[in-house]
């Protein structure tokens, strides 16, 4: 957390030297416009700092980077005794639990931006529909992915890296591809959720409903089916219980993505979509990789996982005192939750599932808080990755 009393100048006229050329670099890159939206509010003048709550594709100098650093080193150094860390990952369950039953549905916002970044949860006919309301939602003055509704669910217990993605069409288009394949398994399987969708999403760790509601009202009126799970029973029961909850587009059911017994509630190779949004940091690192392992065997041929979480070095992560650390980057807040925060690792999770990288960069903005006339560096990661069609028969 940085004071503007104390700041140096020199920080934000290399900001304002960098940012340009970065956005510039991403503008040739993917045809004349950003590879993804990531929110379009750049600070160009000091002085306008406190007009806004979030400022986008910040770039960090290499003193911020050294600062970052030994903060993390510092309150890495004291680690939780291993014969004390078994009950955060076999307890994570209740600790959730717990979490939702204090806050209900009150703690985190419904995700205003999230057909912004991910327009592959839209079948094509609910796609036009979405932009056409998005540009609405502008006119009187819903706030941009740039604005403060992002972050509210990043902040909890307070609570720019290089882009590999081609453009948003090539996704949706791999999308649409993959709702029209014919799924053998599908077809002969039993009577089950959503089987008659011709395009079939699975949000997973969907919490109280912060994604399932704004998809589930999109989705109406289409062909489209939306799967949703979290593994605290009190959440899940706090979406059905929801006004908009509707049994014709979705399902809701417990589900613990690290059981690999648990079986889904729909076959293999039946999903277009899987959304994770801030849920595998609550995994501990040496059980990810096994957990979308088993996720990616869901989706279809040419089916897109997609993905957002926290990144290294993110304030949340910094802002930790020594004695909360678990293992390296990884954390237990004071009720209990975890928290990971991710970096390079991540194109290794998914490529190792055998999925194809799209996108995987990594979003850096500066969080304001204009009472306390402070600034706050973000870091998430966000990617897709699609499952690649099998070789054709030589």
């Amino acid at each position: 957390m940085l004071s503007l009393d104390n700041q140096n100048k020199g920080f934000f006229n290399f900001i304002f030297k960098n940012i340009f050329s970065r956005l510039s670099t991403r503008l040739k890159s993917s045809g004349g416009r950003p590879s993804a939206p990531l929110g379009s509010r750049i600070l160009t003048n000091p002085d306008d700092i406190f007009k806004h709550n979030m400022w986008d594709h910040v770039q960090w100098t290499e003193e911020d980077k050294e600062n970052a650093r030994k903060k993390a080193q510092e309150n890495s150094c004291v680690q939780i005794p291993l014969r004390e860390q078994g009950k955060f990952d076999t307890e994570a369950h209740q600790y959730w639990d717990k979490f939702y039953e204090m806050h209900r549905d009150k703690f985190f916002k419904d995700r205003k931006w999230l057909f912004l970044e991910f327009p592959e949860l839209l079948p094509l006919d609910a796609n036009s529909r979405a932009t056409t309301r998005r540009q609405g939602d502008r006119q009187v003055g819903i706030p941009s992915p740039g604005g403060s509704n992002m972050d509210s669910e990043t902040s909890h217990h307070q609570h720019s890296g290089t882009t590999h993605c081609r453009p948003n069409a090539d996704c949706q288009t791999a999308c649409q591809g993959a709702s029209q394949e014919k799924n053998e398994d599908a077809t002969q399987t039993s009577t089950f959720p959503g089987q008659h969708a011709s395009f079939r999403i699975l949000e997973v760790g969907c919490g109280v409903g912060n994604s399932v509601f704004p998809i589930v009202n999109s989705i109406k009126e289409t062909d489209a089916f939306l799967y949703c799970c979290d593994f605290s029973p009190r959440a899940i029961q706090l979406v059905k219980d929801h006004p908009d909850y509707d049994d014709s587009v979705c399902h809701a059911f417990v589900h613990d993505i690290c059981e690999e017994m648990a079986s889904f509630p729909f076959p293999p190779q039946s999903l277009d979509v899987i959304l994770a949004v801030f849920v595998l940091s609550s995994i501990h690192p040496e059980r990810m990789q096994r957990a979308v392992n088993r996720l990616s065997t869901c989706l279809k041929h040419g089916g897109i996982f997609l993905f957002r979480d926290y990144g290294r070095y993110d304030f949340s992560q910094l802002r930790f005192k020594k004695g909360r650390c678990l293992s390296e980057n990884f954390y237990t807040r004071g009720d209990g939750t975890c928290v990971y925060f991710f970096t390079k690792e991540v194109h290794e999770i998914f490529s190792s599932a055998g999925l194809e990288e799209l996108q995987n960069l990594e979003d850096r903005r500066l969080q304001v808080n204009r009472g306390k006339k402070v600034v706050m560096h973000r870091v998430w990661m966000q990617s897709k990755y699609r499952k690649s069609y099998p070789p054709s028969p030589s």
